[in-house]
């Protein structure tokens, strides 16, 4: 099969570069099949839907890191992770950036907030100095084998220290070797539009956080033109997963039949897990299993 393309050919490629949030195997197969050319894997989501329980820093990089070797076996889509703060001081980061790399990783974020940590969009949250995150930064880029393996450097400190705190942060940031940014949760338009022109000719993350968010969920193309050439959404899937299934739950109690549009069918199903490329690898090589070859 073809190398599937680094992350810096697909900000050429895409512009600007739709990063959907995968938070199983099923969901990364189905970003796939959308037509998608890469996707992200948020902590927020992962943990979520793996073990039920908040993005609070409940979970680390080993319970983290195995959820996604799950996701990524689904797919050859170039994948971006988030590895929250990196999992501790700059040896854990090291021990993040290499590990991930490994697994086929394509671009990672890591965040500057304070451990344990939160999702980015919740209340609570406080950030390290800068200049730990300056040496986090410095460990990861010097971690990775490959000039391609792609580092996004996120600042959390518009919430608790404000806008000008995060530009100046953002800054320093790559100075220390990031190849690209990710201001979380600016709080309006404007706000997006001065960190697109702060870091004009830097590859940008703008994050969508649908159902709830801090930041005014904005179109593709308005983002872009507003400076950003990344656009995650890493609520949109596992939101409207989770409504569904309740729904489903619900009309399994009341005794209500499903509508036929209201899912996909048996059919359907078999062929997005892949269910022919499995029938014929058995019967490919029944033959031999039988002694009959």
């Amino acid at each position: 099969m073809p190398k599937p393309p680094t992350w810096k050919d697909l900000l050429k490629q895409e512009q600007p570069l739709l990063l959907p949030c995968a938070y199983d195997a099923l969901s990364a197969r189905l970003i796939e099949r959308a037509g998608f050319s890469a996707y992200a894997i948020g902590g927020y989501q992962l943990v979520g839907a793996r073990y039920a329980v908040p993005d609070i820093g409940l979970a680390a990089y080993g319970e983290i890191s195995a959820g996604i070797r799950d996701v990524m076996a689904a797919t050859r889509l170039p994948v971006m992770v988030d590895c929250d703060t990196g999992y501790g001081d700059v040896k854990n980061v090291t021990h993040t950036i290499q590990g991930y790399e490994a697994m086929g990783v394509s671009s990672i974020f890591m965040e500057d907030q304070i451990a344990p940590k939160r999702c980015g969009h919740m209340a609570g949250k406080d950030v390290i100095p800068a200049e730990q995150m300056v040496a986090k930064i410095k460990a990861a880029a010097g971690a990775r084998r490959s000039k391609d393996f792609f580092i996004v450097a996120r600042t959390d400190a518009r919430a608790v220290h404000g806008l000008d705190e995060a530009l100046r942060r953002g800054e320093l940031y790559l100075k220390a070797g990031a190849d690209g940014l990710f201001i979380e949760a600016p709080q309006t338009v404007a706000e997006l539009e001065r960190v697109g022109l702060t870091f004009q000719g830097v590859p940008q993350l703008a994050n969508m956080v649908e159902g709830g968010g801090q930041t005014p969920v904005l179109p593709p193309k308005e983002l872009h033109a507003l400076g950003f050439n990344m656009i995650a959404y890493p609520t949109t899937l596992i939101f409207h997963v989770a409504r569904t299934i309740e729904r489903a739950l619900e009309d399994i109690k009341t005794g209500k039949p499903a509508a036929s549009n209201s899912g996909v069918n048996f059919a359907e199903f078999k062929d997005i897990t892949n269910f022919e490329k499995w029938a014929r690898i058995e019967d490919q090589y029944r033959s031999v299993e039988q002694g009959t070859a």
